[in-house]
């Protein structure tokens, strides 16, 4: 391979803003695996945010990046699974698997797809040391009639647009806006653009912590748990941002709700039914090798979190500490309190992404 810009690329990166800036090109935020693709004639090479090869993972975007990218180009973008119900970030975790063939089985049954928002190179030009408006205009005319794999995100210079879509696009799984300087160039690792996110917040059952990295004596994460229609206690999700003398602190105030497992919600173990384990949150796709025990506790506590969006049944990302909520009931905890985005069709975002493969 040799290319204007050459593997491995940090992508450049975005910092959290409250408002949707004035003055700058603004695009949908996707949810889904961050990527730079880079090919050569049949050389194809796709990394991650981490700089990491995800090419084995994704072996229909390497063959459809050879069937419609141009010969030899650089792509920043995103790693998608779109369904007629929206994005489905949960089928695209389970592709980071270590057996080729249940990687190749996937990729025919939940194939990914490539939204395409930045050119980082075209032929023998490093379009990198251009600003985004050259970049944008190359990208668009690079990529223009591709498909059906790889897509160019729709972007606008209208503010009320760009809220129009923080609003709408939500139900369809995008998490937000993006917005980019118009003259800005491509700084890699750099936090150049902006991410405008929802913010929400949430009552939690506190059900469990597990034990902090530097000893027993203080709390890495607090386990947060939602009542279900069922009456059933489902995880979903996790804070853990204390001050080291918070988490001290937080390990002593629990102990008197530490319990055993035979009566708590979670006791995975009891469930030989994997499916069971997965719907109520236990076991880790995403990392094997991480430890997921936990000490429980009686689901007496209440805590206000914040968190920007679901993910099924689940926070997307990792949900903050607002306050302690001892007013609150924990069976007032359900899922019935969360907000409930209008459904909104991926096809009407992109043409074509939403509809049903096969």
């Amino acid at each position: 391979m040799k290319l204007p810009v050459m593997p491995p690329v940090s992508p450049m990166l975005s910092k959290a803003v409250s408002e949707i800036p004035e003055g700058a090109s603004y695009e949908p935020k996707w949810d889904g695996f961050r990527s730079i693709l880079f090919r050569d004639g049949d050389e194809v090479e796709l990394g991650s945010r981490n700089e990491r090869p995800m090419t084995r993972y994704f072996p229909e975007l390497v063959a459809a990046a050879r069937g419609e990218l141009p010969q030899r180009c650089v792509v920043d973008g995103e790693i998608v699974i779109a369904t007629g119900d929206g994005l489905d970030f949960e089928a695209l975790q389970l592709r980071l698997h270590p057996a080729a063939s249940r990687v190749r089985m996937l990729a025919e049954q939940t194939p990914a797809a490539f939204i395409a928002f930045d050119l980082l190179a075209l032929d023998g030009t490093d379009y990198t040391v251009r600003p985004f408006t050259q970049r944008r205009a190359a990208l668009v005319d690079a990529l223009a009639g591709v498909g059906p794999t790889f897509h160019v995100t729709p972007a606008t210079t209208d503010v009320a647009t760009a809220q129009r879509w923080f609003d709408e696009f939500e139900g369809a799984g995008l998490d937000g806006v993006i917005a980019k300087p118009l003259e800005g160039l491509y700084l890699p690792d750099k936090r150049t653009m902006f991410k405008i996110k929802h913010q929400r917040t949430a009552d939690c059952v506190v059900a469990g912590y597990r034990v902090h990295k530097s000893g027993d004596d203080a709390v890495g994460s607090l386990l947060l748990g939602l009542y279900d229609a069922d009456g059933s206690l489902a995880s979903v999700g996790v804070i853990g941002a204390f001050p080291m003398a918070r988490r001290r602190e937080l390990f002593t105030e629990l102990q008197p709700l530490v319990t055993t497992f035979d009566h708590h919600p979670w006791n995975w173990a009891a469930h030989a039914d994997p499916e069971v384990v997965r719907k109520y949150g236990g076991g880790s796709r995403w990392n094997a090798g991480k430890d997921l025990s936990f000490v429980p506790l009686r689901p007496d506590r209440v805590v206000e979190v914040r968190y920007d969006h679901m993910e099924g049944r689940r926070f997307r990302h990792t949900a903050q500490f607002n306050r302690w909520r001892p007013d609150r009931a924990p069976r007032s905890c359900t899922y019935e309190q969360l907000d409930k985005p209008v459904t909104f069709s991926l096809d009407d975002i992109v043409p074509g992404l939403g509809r049903p493969t096969n």
